[in-house]
């Protein structure tokens, strides 16, 4: 029996794909280690800020991170995060600061992973998306839940101490479902949020609650934002989706009702599509596909059985 996910192994889904990249969690709190590997000659560096790092158009075509040696890079004592190493052992570190430097050639350009995450390699993009995420919890988690006291950092980014009642603090991951329904005519279920542009539709998502499983997360998350009852559920693939700090757990649902009702808050419109009703609505342009780093457009194309047409 082939299976949903039997099916995306030849298919990577961004932000998801292997790097290469061995994040050696054992070297974090060794301080020896991570003095020498910063020192390095072989050690590479970027910068983040703000969701964004510096990146270059080469001229065969590829995209790339701008990492520098470290002696090359900017002054920071405590925003620097240890990344991991490669196969041929270089170490890789992002340091967080306020704005990304400035470049003499004027040949970089910053970018975000929504923007540049299809176009790095599975190497870089890994990269991108672990220095993303800490610099986001950085952000966000400063003082301590349990006292009030203003943190440190330590674990080489991956950690937060509190000084004051000790309490260690780590980055949190938000998990959240995604899920393409189809009904026993085999149409699929795409709804629009009131924020996004006119025409863009995309599947249902929505975070898993304290106390319950991912599959009635599923089921609850479709019934409140379409009125739909789903009855089977199953997993697909999942996705690192640091905007700030969630991930995405994607998959297959069928419908036990057709009819819709949707919430008007998280949802404004839902429809059922036939694949031939999908295509002649991205043909006239009635309907805009969703972004072509996220799981849903992988989702949708499982089903609509052929790459989505890129906004």
């Amino acid at each position: 029996m082939t299976t949903w996910t039997d099916r995306t192994a030849a298919q990577p889904i961004t932000l998801s794909g292997a790097s290469g990249i061995d994040r050696a969690a054992h070297h974090r709190l060794d301080e020896a280690w991570l003095a020498a590997a910063w020192s390095h000659p072989t050690t590479r560096v970027f910068v983040v800020s703000g969701g964004q790092a510096l990146v270059d158009d080469a001229p065969d075509g590829r995209t790339e991170l701008v990492m520098t040696p470290s002696f090359e890079a900017p002054l920071t004592e405590t925003h620097r995060y240890f990344l991991g190493t490669d196969e041929d052992g270089v170490r890789y570190f992002a340091l967080q600061k306020d704005a990304l430097p400035g470049r003499m050639d004027q040949s970089a350009r910053p970018a975000g992973l929504r923007e540049a995450g299809a176009l790095l390699s599975a190497r870089d993009a890994g990269l991108l998306v672990h220095a993303v995420a800490l610099e986001n919890w950085q952000r966000l988690h400063r003082f301590c839940s349990r006292c009030g006291e203003r943190t440190v950092i330590a674990a080489a980014g991956h950690i937060r101490r509190c000084p004051a009642c000790g309490a260690e603090h780590y980055p949190r991951t938000d998990p959240a479902v995604i899920m393409l329904v189809t009904d026993d005519q085999d149409r699929a279920l795409l709804g629009r949020q009131m924020h996004w542009p006119e025409g863009r539709f995309s599947t249902l998502a929505g975070f898993v609650e304290p106390g319950e499983s991912i599959e009635q997360a599923v089921v609850r998350e479709v019934a409140e934002e379409a009125g739909v009852t789903v009855g089977e559920v199953e997993y697909v693939a999942s996705q690192p989706w640091p905007f700030p700090s969630s991930l995405m757990l994607g998959f297959m649902a069928r419908a036990a009702s057709s009819r819709i009702q949707v919430d008007g808050e998280e949802i404004h419109e839902a429809r059922w599509f036939s694949r031939d009703e999908l295509r002649a609505a991205f043909k006239s342009g009635e309907v805009l596909p969703p972004s072509g780093i996220s799981i849903a457009a992988r989702l949708i194309e499982l089903w609509y059985g052929e790459p989505l047409p890129r906004a």
